[in-house]
């Protein structure tokens, strides 16, 4: 039973680009038919493109989980899909609130897209992280080689057997005759968590110099993390740091190579579970900044619990009403 859920789920992953982009139109549509027209007639556009994103996430449910072996990223796509046909039905039913969090979510597309499309901008992004990247490496005394094709690999068993790319992205470590390969891809950037944070400041009404103070502020913060973020998971791998509970480690994930239970602590359990954390201390340093954020996230919190919440009250924070221009 578990066995055809899965195929089933894997099978109609190939929808995920298409709904992703037909929902990152209609929210960009949306956008302009409230700027331009009026809200209301925004309002259905809205609707239809929370709709759209519950599909979006429901294909990717079977990637995080299976094929990325990420428990938090699935579980979030999991969460995704009835939140998103929530927002839906609350949207139509008149919280005119969304109409801010749904803004924030097509600034999120609209900054994360172009990386996503535009091979020149992404691969000038993965090359910068991976020159940062090394440079940490090298400081802390480990010398790995950085390749851009497993061709360069010495002649050796290696624990991975493709790359899809060929920037010069790999960091090569040699570990008991193998060659352990760690690649810097489009996700280890950053710029996920750096749409999120810059969609949330972006949509709400607050001075712009205040909102590209938090943006500048939260942008570079997460890219240090996200750089120590690299070279953890490079330098645990590579060396073979985290090799804890192999035998559960495998039952649980399907590892398939022994190597590769230390990857999994070091980048799926530990790294993750640290970015999660990380990113609620940046929104609230991002709330302390620009207080409107909350509007969203309280919005987030009322469709989770059913309970309105006044967390800018109870954190003491001075929420301006000045219109969003100095």
């Amino acid at each position: 039973m578990l066995g055809q859920l899965n195929g089933w789920l894997a099978g109609v992953h190939f929808l995920s680009g298409p709904l992703g982009w037909i929902t990152l139109g209609l929210f960009l549509a949306a956008i302009a038919l409230e700027s331009v027209v009026d809200r209301e007639y925004a309002r259905p556009v809205y609707i239809v493109a929370w709709l759209f994103f519950a599909g979006f996430w429901f294909t990717l449910i079977q990637p995080f989980f299976v094929a990325d072996e990420s428990i938090i990223r699935g579980i979030g796509a999991t969460v995704a899909v009835p939140l998103s046909l929530l927002v839906a039905k609350v949207f139509y039913e008149g919280r005119d609130s969304l109409f801010t969090l749904s803004r924030a979510v097509a600034i999120m597309g609209f900054v994360y897209a172009p990386f996503l499309m535009i091979e020149p901008l992404q691969k000038q992004l993965i090359l910068l992280v991976t020159n940062h990247t090394s440079f940490v490496i090298d400081q802390l005394g480990y010398d790995p080689t950085v390749v851009s094709t497993l061709a360069e690999v010495p002649e050796v068993d290696r624990t991975i057997s493709g790359k899809e790319t060929t920037y010069e992205n790999s960091f090569v470590f040699l570990y008991g005759g193998e060659a352990i390969t760690y690649t810097i891809l489009l996700a280890c950037t950053g710029i996920g968590s750096m749409s999120v944070v810059v969609g949330l400041v972006a949509a709400v009404g607050a001075p712009i110099r205040r909102r590209l103070y938090a943006i500048a502020l939260a942008v570079g913060i997460i890219y240090v993390l996200n750089l120590v973020r690299n070279v953890f998971i490079a330098v645990a791998y590579g060396n073979q740091y985290m090799n804890f509970f192999p035998n559960v480690t495998d039952a649980i994930f399907d590892v398939g190579h022994p190597y590769r239970v230390s990857y999994i602590w070091a980048d799926r359990i530990l790294a993750q579970s640290a970015s999660v954390v990380a990113m609620v201390l940046i929104i609230w340093l991002m709330v302390r900044i620009v207080p409107e954020v909350m509007q969203p996230i309280e919005d987030v919190l009322y469709l989770l619990t059913g309970k309105e919440h006044d967390l800018a009250g109870a954190l003491n924070l001075d929420v301006e009403t000045e219109p969003a221009a100095d």
